[in-house]
């Protein structure tokens, strides 16, 4: 699509794709000062700042979980990010199928007197 120079030619396009539409390209004002109230769904706390430890209700399960996660680095906590999508993803797939033959089997009907 790109032609000499690397620059874009309009003519190489398809014309069903080209569109003639002129986008404005002005930033808009999403948060102007003057809105009263935009401040309230704004967390006043840090994000920065950990959560006090006694006002969690964890187990040493979870502590041992938390410190191996720590000694991870960026990379390695990427890999544990898509580890869980997958599992999540595979959760999904597995419900969705359990659904379907619930949805067959009429389990889930209600039962008319």
């Amino acid at each position: 699509m790109a032609s000499e120079g690397g620059k874009f030619q309009p003519q190489e396009m398809e014309p069903s794709l080209l569109s003639m539409e002129k986008l404005d390209r002005s930033s808009p004002d999403l948060w102007p000062e003057q809105i009263p109230g935009v401040y309230d769904f704004a967390p006043l706390v840090s994000p920065q700042l950990s959560p006090n430890p006694e006002n969690l209700d964890l187990e040493e399960q979870d502590y041992n979980l938390l410190y191996q996660f720590r000694l991870l680095t960026a990379l390695e906590i990427i890999e544990e990010v898509k580890k869980l999508q997958n599992v999540a993803y595979q959760l999904g797939l597995e419900e969705a199928k359990e659904m379907t033959r619930g949805k067959y089997l009429h389990i889930l009907s209600r039962k008319e007197k």
